[in-house]
């Protein structure tokens, strides 16, 4: 065999390396890309609560409104009651307090909702439910700054909240029935953790999902959420693809002929 003939068969090996190389990583990176923009289902959603949090996050909460509507056929948003004290947007899951009306000089009488709070962590969401409170500040700077140092993604209280400074601060969001200077010290007993409680007359679980925006509340029951949400998906996408043609066509009839919903 000559040395060019040598060198030339080196090349082809080379160059035959090179290409089934270049072919494998393509294969892998074209079933990477296949895998990554596949829609995830209910299964998929059902099998990783994280990852079902997570979807959440990046639906609006009004198409999870309509999805509960349309799964479950009852709502459960809550009204326009429940303000947020800034504009946000959270998602979590619910623990749930309930605060009984019960005047009272027990210095323990509310230990249990301090309790609630050290027994949350990441991801938490403090619902909590005041008896006849729209004017008694269920929560304020001390609990929230505790929620935010935990970690919590939000609070939502069926009733007043106050020290907005210090919740805006340190941008800890809550949602409530408006901002009031009183107390619950003295007024109120702990009634209960992580039962059903009434909010703004949505009966909310320990567990269930709670979204946030700046359009409301909605509580999601824990044991349909990934098929809410895989059906808030659909809504959300259509939706915002939606507003390009109506811009483009200056016609909302020719969106929604297009799109068959409004």
């Amino acid at each position: 065999m000559t040395s060019s003939y040598r060198c030339a068969s080196v090349r082809t090996c080379i160059w035959l390396s090179v290409a089934v190389a270049i072919f494998g990583l393509f294969v892998v990176g074209f079933h990477a890309v296949v895998h990554a923009d596949a829609p995830k289902t209910q299964a998929d959603y059902e099998n990783n609560p994280g990852l079902m949090l997570e979807a959440y996050r990046h639906v609006e909460a009004a198409s999870v409104s309509d999805a509960v509507e349309q799964v479950l056929h009852h709502k459960t948003y809550m009204s326009h009651r429940m303000q947020a004290i800034f504009p946000t947007k959270f998602v979590g899951t619910a623990i749930t307090v309930l605060l009984k009306k019960e005047e009272n000089s027990d210095q323990n009488a509310l230990n249990g909702m301090l309790h609630a709070i050290d027994s949350g962590g990441a991801g938490s969401v403090y619902v909590m439910k005041i008896e006849d409170g729209a004017d008694i500040a269920g929560m304020g700077g001390l609990m929230g700054t505790a929620m935010w140092s935990r970690g919590f993604s939000g609070a939502v209280i069926d009733g007043g909240v106050r020290d907005l400074p210090q919740l805006k601060r340190i941008g800890f969001p809550v949602y409530a029935t408006g901002p009031v200077p009183s107390t619950s010290v003295g007024h109120y007993r702990f009634g209960g953790m992580n039962i059903p409680v009434e909010c703004d007359g949505v009966t909310v679980r320990v567990g269930d999902i709670i979204t946030a925006d700046q359009d409301g509340v909605v509580v999601v029951p824990r044991e349909r959420a990934a098929e809410v949400l895989v059906r808030a998906q659909k809504l959300d996408e259509t939706e915002h693809a939606m507003y390009p043609l109506i811009e483009r066509l200056h016609s909302i009839e020719a969106a929604v002929k297009t799109f068959g919903r409004i």
